[in-house]
This record gives structure tokens, C-alpha cells and sequence, in this order.
């Protein structure tokens, strides 16, 4: 969610407001405060503060500036709002008949700090739309994560922005789940690696720090306050838990998110688990802030390591804070490590040294940054099926046409909504069932389908049309008499609403029958956020999936169906044939049961839903590993327009410890007649005394080759990844800690998770 102390502009005729960026003066208001702010003090030099002096450590700048404040100052740290606006004294009360919470006016030479959501792109008019990040997952491209991550921070500044609340994290559990396509699919290693990436690129430039969210098993939208997440500590290590230690192992982030969720029984922002998983396990120095509204107490939430409570004042008000401290409920240690870690990060981060620019930019994105854009969406787009249709060579002439409302930019209602490539550009807010979904991001430079087809087709003296598919049997019609037919399915989805099935919608699925059959060179191309059932596919030619392609979507269409660019996508998550395939198959599991068996919440009451992760650890691959399912399209797989040979699998060295280098290593060959790109998967089968459910990504690589060209590829598991991100060990919850199964490991290398065991070495 957007902070409240924002109010992201979503056009850009719209006025923008001027804010003004000063280390001491006014400062923003955040929605809810009441209009005190106090009169600008006289200026203070503040390079005669010592939290100020750049050339002390930010630890000392920190204890520097908590030394010189007084107690309610420290608490304004402990609350977004009064730490954002240092010189606002007054709230709104935090409950009904409470009186206004007031604060000290804040020390001298603290920074203007803005928050922002972002999990996709800065969500502010004049910015760079990119694509969702389940298509950057796609991609499998770390480095492009990184550069994305750089682009959003220099987008966020320019936009007087210093906060972004991304990258999100989720494992997959559900395909149903509203904010599937905010996060990286369904592997632990994808998340973390993917997460920690994207997170030092916003911070690589020391002006802008990043927040992992939504700390921790936050898998659905329904009841997401609500609910509680019932699940084995070993699948909160080696699932929910283990993205999370890879992020902060790597990347390094100032912040993270605790969730709405409880986790058995226990709401996750006072839960035990931020302070002995995220702190001390996982060695997490920064801060932890809440979701807005998703506090639920005072002593218990900060006792267990919550540092910051988002939007205004309610738990962490001075009045409660006092009364807890006089009770012995919580501690002033505990509030002065809060606030030490929160400066801290503000300091470390570079937001003390870099204030916001005096005016935001009317438009931040640049040639650079859509560039990069563009090649997500090339990147991280999936070719799932292609009998020989694809790449598109039309001769002069012929006819290429498109059906469904979301190849073009003219919109077309459908149910309450107007629909077009705009609507696919981003994810949607939902905010109930019977509301129009909205865009989250403004999407006001979207290129469609149409526009960038009709460009490409024109250079080789082809012609296209477009049809909104509204009408079937017209569409049909028109697609007999086309030389090329391609159909475009949608699906909207985000936050706040899980989807209900996996559907193509708008009627998406009954187009595509209808054209299919009537045009035997008919491709599909998806724009979801998540996987879809597929009852048509074996009357395609071909499946492009596109995701949420951002303002480059219709470019990367293009270039991708003409093969300018050769597909090289690979699915983060699996694609089953049917719903009732998928590992939350039972209401236990998904949507989760009350007290009575129901999955309807009792009138009058505000019963928790229980879910029950009943599945362990077989989610996504693991699943349909373990349980012989054969999903529709598995995690990993994507075509390309030539074809990959593996051989020569052997592991180096063929027994060990479990604690030293691993290689594996492989030949590639492009058996195919055009130069492609292909995403090398490891995967290891532990021992069954491990009690591990299907295999488990270890690694991967890109390799480029023309046709005829081989290469010897090594993925090499060093001995600080196989410690750090326990890529052989299993959680040992009567042990509790980490341990590798002595015995026989089975490899297996290829272009997908369904590759089978090509060779095996042992632990000793």
C-alpha cells in the first residue's frame, strides 16, 4: 500500500505539488495529522552537529543525535509520520476518545524523508512504468534487477521520494493470490536472489534506502488482517523464511515489512519470530516497520522487535509508549535500540546527507531507463508453445489480425471497466469485489500491441487490424479471412483481492476457441499476473506469455513474434493444467476454515481464518514432483526460436562433506538453425532421509550460443552459498538448526525443473 503521507500524482496535467526540501523548516503533512506544525526555529549550522559529520561512522552519528534528544523525541523515530515530518507536534488521536497525540518538536538537522510504494515502479505520474516483477523473475536475470532497482531510486529521488517500500517477496503458495505478479514466483532462491539484487540497486547510489516486504507466509489477500498462517518451523526456515535470509545476506536492505498476517496464532508484527529469525539468525541490522494498520499492540510489538509503526501514531503514541514503560512492559533499551536502528539506516542509507531535491520533477523517467524496460519485457516474457508459427515472416499483402481488448490502446468495457493495453500495463487495486480495479501505476506512456504490430508488419508490407473480441462469432468471421491470428487473454489482478479461478477473463477463453478454429495459424498471447488454465491449447500454434509488460509492452511484442529478439524467458512458477491440481487444493489450505469448518467467517463475530499450510514443504515444483502431477507448463521451462542439446553432466568432486565447493558441470548445444539464448537449470534431489519433498533449484546460468556452437558451462556452489543460503541442508526443527543428510544426492541439468537426474554425488 501507498503511504498515507502520499499522495502520488496520476496524470501529469495534474498540478504538482511543490514541496519543500530543508534540513530544518516546514515539512510535509501526512494525511490524518492535524495541521500543527511549529514555527521554523531560528537556523541551525548543521555542520556544527556531530550527526552531521559525514566523516563519523553512522553508528556514531546516530548515538550522536539520540544523546541530544529528548525522550519523546527518540519516540517520533518510532512512527513513520512524526519521523517524516520532523517540525508537525500534533496527530489525530489514535483511538476514539483519546485526546490528539503531541510530540516535541524533532532535533535540529533531520532530513525530510517521503515515503513510497514500489514494488514494480515508483507509483508517481512522470516515471518510467516498468514491467511486473513477476516478469523480471522471468527474466532470471540478477543483473537486471540490479539495474532496475538503480533505475527506480534515481526515478523515487527526482520525485522527492526516499523511502521505496520494495521489493516484495512471496512464495507462491497459491497461484490465486492477489500480488503473485509483485513478487519473484515460487522458489526460495529465485525470491532471495531476485530480492537482494533488486534491493542494493535502490540503495546503490546511497540516497534511497529499499523495505523486503511482507515479512513473513503473507500468501493471500483474503482476510490478509484476519488470517493466520498455520505452518511447521521447517517450512517457515526453508520456505517463507529462507528468501528473506537470502535478501539480507546479500542485499543488505535498510528495512524490512512485517505483514497483516498472524503466524500460528500470533500477528507476525509481535511475533517472536522478526526478533530470533530476522535479527538474530539472519543478522538483519537495519530497521523493521509495520504494514499500515497492522500493528495490534504496544509492548508485544515492540519487545519483539518492531522498530517503526507506519502511517500515524496509534500504538506507538508517547501516552501508551510512557505507560508501558512505567508498567515494566517494555524497556528503555528497547526504545533506544528502535530508534538507534532506524537513524541509523536513515544515516547509513545516505538520507541525511542527500535531502530531497526542493522541487519534484515533472517527469523523472528517461531514454535509459525505458530502454530498460523494454527489455524485461523481452527478457521476461515466456514462450510456452510454438509449432512453427512463430517467428512471424509475412509477405506483402497479408494479414495479421488481433482480437481482445488489451491489444490496443483504444479502450473497450467490459463488465464496469474499461479495458485496454493500459489495463495490463501494471497491477490493479481492488479495493472491493464489485469495484472497478485501477491501475497502480499511472501508465501514461503505453505503447500497445496494436501500435507496434501495425509498425513492424507495415516494414514488410503486411497489413494489421484489430477486433476488441467482444463479439465472438464476428471475431471469428474476421479471423477466417486473416492470413495470421492473434488472440490476446487477460487477466487483472493485485491487491487486496485473490482471483476466484484461473481464467482467462473478459471472456478470454471462449475468443480464443472461437478464432482458433477458425484460423489454423493462430498464436496467444497472455498478459497475466499469474498462471491461467489453458482448455485451447492444443488448437494454438503458439502461447507468448507477456505478464503485466509495463509502457514497452507492445514493443516487446513485437520485436519478440517477428523474432528481432529471440524469446528467452523461463517461468518462475509452475503452470497447472487445472486448479484443482495445485497444492491448496482443500478449503483448509485455501482460502482457510473458521471454527465451525466453514470457510465463511460466523456473523458477528471477527474469528480468525485459519489456514493451514497442510502441504509442508511441496509448494509450486515440489508438488507436482512429489505428488506425479504433470502440471501444463512446469517451473523453468521457456522456449526460444532454436532448439538446446545437454550432455557431459558431472559433479566435482563426486564425494564430499557437504561444506566445500561444489561444481557442476555440463556441455550446451544449440541444435537449432538460429543463435539463441538458453537459461541452464541445476537441480538436486536430497537423500529421502532428508524428508524433502521433489528436487530444489541450486543454481543457473545464461548461455548464448549460434547455431552449431557448444559450450562447457560450470554453475558452481561455493561453500559460502551452500552455508549461507543452505542450498544442500534441511531444517532439523529437534535440533534445531541446519543439517546435510549424509548420502546420495541426485543432480539433474536442463531447461527446466521436469529435467531428470542425470548423475549423483555423495555426502559423507
Amino acid at each position: 500500500m501507498t503511504s498515507s503521507g502520499q499522495n502520488p500524482d496520476m496524470r501529469r496535467t495534474r498540478s504538482r505539488r511543490r514541496l519543500v526540501a530543508m534540513l530544518v523548516g516546514t515539512a510535509l503533512i501526512s494525511i490524518g495529522g492535524t495541521a500543527a506544525i511549529a514555527a521554523p526555529a531560528a537556523a541551525v549550522d548543521c555542520s556544527t552537529v556531530p550527526w552531521m559529520d559525514a566523516s563519523k561512522s553512522a553508528d556514531e552519528r546516530a548515538q550522536a543525535l539520540l544523546d541530544a534528544s529528548s525522550q519523546h523525541q527518540k519516540y517520533r523515530w518510532l512512527v513513520e509520520q512524526p519521523t517524516v515530518s520532523p517540525t508537525q507536534t500534533e496527530w489525530r488521536a489514535g483511538f476514539t476518545g483519546e485526546a490528539p497525540v503531541v510530540y516535541p518538536v524533532q532535533v535540529d538537522c533531520t532530513p525530510t524523508i517521503v515515503y513510497t510504494d514500489g514494488p514494480e515502479a515508483v507509483r508517481s505520474a512522470g516515471v518510467t512504468d516498468f514491467p511486473a516483477q513477476i516478469a523480471l523473475a522471468s527474466t532470471w536475470n540478477l543483473d537486471l534487477a540490479y539495474e532496475k532497482g538503480v533505475a527506480m531510486a534515481d526515478e523515487a529521488f527526482a520525485k522527492r521520494k526516499n523511502v521505496i517500500l520494495a521489493p516484495g517477496i512471496g512464495n507462491g503458495r497459491t497461484p490465486l493470490a492477489g500480488r503473485t505478479p509483485e513478487y519473484f514466483g515460487e522458489d526460495p532462491l529465485v525470491n532471495g536472489l531476485f530480492a537482494a539484487s533488486n534491493a542494493k540497486g535502490i540503495e546503490a547510489d546511497g540516497k534511497v534506502i529499499s523495505d523486503l516486504k511482507h515479512f513473513t507466509a503473507n500468501e493471500q489477500e483474503l482476510d490478509r488482517q484476519t488470517s493466520s498462517s498455520n505452518l511447521s518451523e521447517r517450512a517457515l526456515r526453508e520456505l517463507y523464511g529462507l528468501p528473506y535470509e537470502i535478501a539480507v545476506d546479500e542485499g543488505s536492505p535498510e528495512s524490512v515489512m512485517c505483514a497483516f498476517n498472524q503466524v500460528n496464532g500470533v500477528y507476525i508484527c509481535e511475533s517472536p519470530i522478526m526478533q530470533e529469525l530476522l535479527k538474530d539468525d539472519y543478522g538483519f541490522d537495519g530497521f523493521i516497520m509495520s504494514d499500515f494498520g497492522s500493528v495490534h499492540s504496544t509492548a508485544a510489538s515492540l519487545m519483539n522487535g518492531l522498530d517503526q509503526e507506519l502511517n500515524r501514531p496509534i500504538w506507538f503514541t508517547p501516552a501508551r509508549l510512557d505507560a508501558a514503560l512505567n508498567a515494566g512492559e517494555i524497556t528503555q533499551e528497547r526504545i533506544d535500540e528502535a530508534a538507534f536502528r532506524v537513524v541509523r539506516s536513515y544515516i547509513r542509507g545516505g538520507l541525511f546527507d542527500n535531502p530531497l531535491p526542493a522541487q519534484a520533477a515533472a517527469e523523472a523517467s528517461t531514454p535509459e531507463h525505458e530502454a530498460i524496460a523494454k527489455q524485461i519485457a523481452e527478457e521476461g516474457s515466456v514462450l510456452l508453445k510454438n509449432d512453427g508459427v512463430l517467428p512471424l515472416s509475412p509477405t506483402a499483402g497479408q494479414t495479421i489480425a488481433l482480437f481482445g481488448p488489451t491489444a490496443s490502446s483504444t479502450p473497450t468495457t467490459v463488465g464496469n471497466a474499461p479495458t485496454s493495453a493500459v489495463s495490463v500495463c501494471s497491477l490493479t487495486l481492488r479495493f472491493n469485489a464489485n469495484a472497478a480495479p485501477r491501475n497502480t501505476l499511472p501508465c501514461e506512456d503505453v505503447v500497445s500491441a496494436e501500435t507496434a504490430l501495425t509498425a513492424r508488419a507495415a516494414a514488410a508490407g503486411a497489413t494489421v487490424t484489430w477486433n476488441n473480441g467482444q463479439d465472438v462469432a464476428a471475431a471469428a468471421a474476421q479471423a477466417a479471412t486473416a492470413d495470421i491470428a492473434i488472440v490476446f487473454g487477460y487477466q487483472r489482478m493485485g491487491e487486496f483481492n485473490d482471483l476466484t479461478d484461473l481464467k482467462l477473463q473478459g471472456n478470454g477463453d471462449a475468443l480464443i476457441a472461437a478464432v482458433e478454429q477458425a484460423n489454423p495459424n493462430t498464436v496467444v498471447v497472455l498478459q497475466t499476473g499469474s498462471a491461467v488454465e489453458m482448455p485451447w491449447i492444443d488448437g494454438v500454434q503458439a502461447v507468448l506469455e507477456n505478464w503485466y509488460g509495463g509502457e514497452q509492452q507492445g514493443p516487446a511484442i513485437a520485436s519478440l513474434l517477428f523474432g528481432d529478439v529471440a524469446p528467452s524467458g523461463k517461468l518462475p512458477m509452475t503452470f497447472p493444467k487445472s486448479l484443482a491440481d495445485t497444492p491448496t487444493n482443500t478449503p483448509a489450505q485455501y482460502p482457510g476454515i473458521f471454527s465451525d469448518g466453514s470457510t465463511t467467517r460466523p456473523a458477528g463475530t471477527n474469528e480468525i481464518r485459519q489456514v493451514s499450510y497442510s502441504e509442508d514443504l511441496a509448494v509450486g515444483y515440489k508438488w507436482y514432483q512429489e505428488q506425479g502431477i504433470e502440471p501444463l507448463f512446469a517451473f523453468g521451462h521457456g522456449l526460444t526460436y532454436t532448439t538446446f542439446g545437454y550432455d557431459r553432466v558431472q559433479v566435482t568432486p563426486k564425494s564430499t562433506n557437504g561444506a566445500k565447493e561444489i561444481r557442476v558441470q555440463f556441455k550446451v548445444t544449440n541444435t537449432g538453425e538460429r543463435t539463441g539464448t538458453e537459461i541452464a537449470q541445476a537441480y538436486v534431489t536430497l537423500p529421502s532421509s532428508a524428508g524433502a519433498p521433489g528436487s530444489r533449484l541450486v543454481g543457473w546460468k545464461a548461455v548464448t550460443l549460434a547455431p552449431g556452437q557448444h559450450a562447457n558451462v560450470t554453475i558452481t556452489l561455493s561453500a559460502d552459498d551452500l552455508a549461507e543460503q543452505h542450498l544442500l541442508e534441511h531444517w532439523d526443527a529437534s535440533a534445531d538448526q541446519w543439517v546435510t543428510a549424509k548420502g546420495s544426492y541426485g543432480v539433474a541439468v536442463g531447461g527446466s525443473s521436469e529435467t531428470p537426474v542425470a548423475t549423483q554425488f555423495t555426502i559423507k
